[in-house]
């Protein structure tokens, strides 16, 4: 009786110790699997934007794009002076209120992305761009 309750107790232990390395391989290989790819925009964007009294502020952002799929990476590459283009243009449209706000900033980001996909379906037929991010974003 000893022998079969230490033995069911290593099986279930046993059990418990390899369920977790199991699902770690699992995780591993989903990830790898995954087409996501980081694309930055180099260098950074340094650009103006009209204050409220007529003067120029300064804006610089560093701008990383999540690619829906990865293979749409030289398409990117490719079209990098267009994107860059693009978001120089959206910013030069916003007021100083927008550039400082966080919600100004959001709608920012959120048009970039919008445009960028729609000029990037235009040219390549794909719209590559899953999410857009400010990893800097400096005004002054």
């Amino acid at each position: 009786m000893m022998k079969k309750t230490v033995f069911v107790a290593s099986f279930l232990m046993a059990i418990t110790l390899l369920s977790p390395i199991t699902y770690a391989k699992q995780s591993n290989n989903d990830s790898t699997q995954s087409s996501m790819r980081y694309y930055t925009l180099t260098p950074n964007i340094i650009t103006n934007y009209v204050m409220n009294d007529s003067r120029l502020g300064y804006i610089r952002l560093q701008v990383d794009l999540m690619l829906t799929d990865s293979n749409q990476l030289l398409n990117i590459e490719h079209h990098a002076p267009l994107i860059r283009d693009c978001i120089i243009s959206i910013i030069n449209q916003q007021s100083a209120q927008q550039i400082k706000s966080l919600a100004g900033r959001e709608n920012i980001r959120q048009l970039s992305k919008q445009k960028i996909n729609q000029l990037l379906l235009v040219e390549t037929g794909h719209t590559a761009i899953n999410e857009l991010l400010f990893t800097k974003y400096l005004y002054q």
